[in-house]
């Protein structure tokens, strides 16, 4: 069976929430988010998931992920890994879209980056060293992270360029699946959000 990477989006926290870029700024997850956490690990648990036995599992270190990782019931088998770290924001670290917008009319993360920070360069090695591990065995991975590291690696795991990850939007708390289709990369489920719904 071709491996498969399963990325669910931390909880909402205070920042997420507002819309603020939530770099390396360590936020912790709001009530929302805890109670989203548990039930995203309901349905990992039940069928047809049972549980992932036998998926390797990797979360942020930021407290947000591995919260999020842990209320889902796999924080012990997680191994926390730098390189799942949310874009580091630089200047722009706290700021909104519209602050932004405010100071750089037209600008776009994707496109043009931010001052201080990671460069897109960066974010598109560390995607692709996901990407990399993801594929090296024959085992779905599971991974806890943040939005923009999540839709960088949806991107490269479909070989494509970082800026397209402008165009798959996340969710906090949401499940996505990058599988295969015809021996091609492809999204098999992307932004699900249907274990929040009663």
């Amino acid at each position: 069976m071709a491996p498969r990477i399963l990325l669910a989006r931390h909880g909402q926290t205070a920042w997420s929430l507002s819309g603020k870029h939530t770099g390396r700024t360590d936020v912790p997850l709001l009530e929302e988010g805890r109670r989203g956490a548990k039930l995203l690990g309901e349905r990992l648990h039940r069928p047809p998931l049972d549980g992932l036995e036998g998926v390797e599992v990797r979360t942020s270190p930021l407290s947000r992920a591995r919260e999020t990782c842990e209320l889902a019931g796999f924080g012990e088998r997680a191994e926390r890994w730098d390189t799942l770290m949310e874009w580091d924001y630089g200047a722009y670290e706290g700021m909104t879209p519209a602050e932004i917008q405010a100071v750089r009319p037209g600008w776009l993360i994707w496109r043009d980056g931010v001052p201080d920070g990671e460069t897109r360069a960066d974010v598109t090695a560390r995607a692709d060293e996901v990407v990399s591990w993801a594929r090296s065995a024959d085992r779905d991975v599971l991974v806890f992270a943040h939005g923009h590291i999540l839709r960088s690696i949806g991107a490269r795991w479909l070989g494509l360029p970082l800026d397209f990850g402008a165009r798959i939007r996340l969710n906090p708390t949401s499940l996505s699946v990058l599988g295969w289709a015809y021996g091609e990369p492809a999204i098999e489920s992307w932004n699900d959000v249907g274990h929040l719904t009663p």
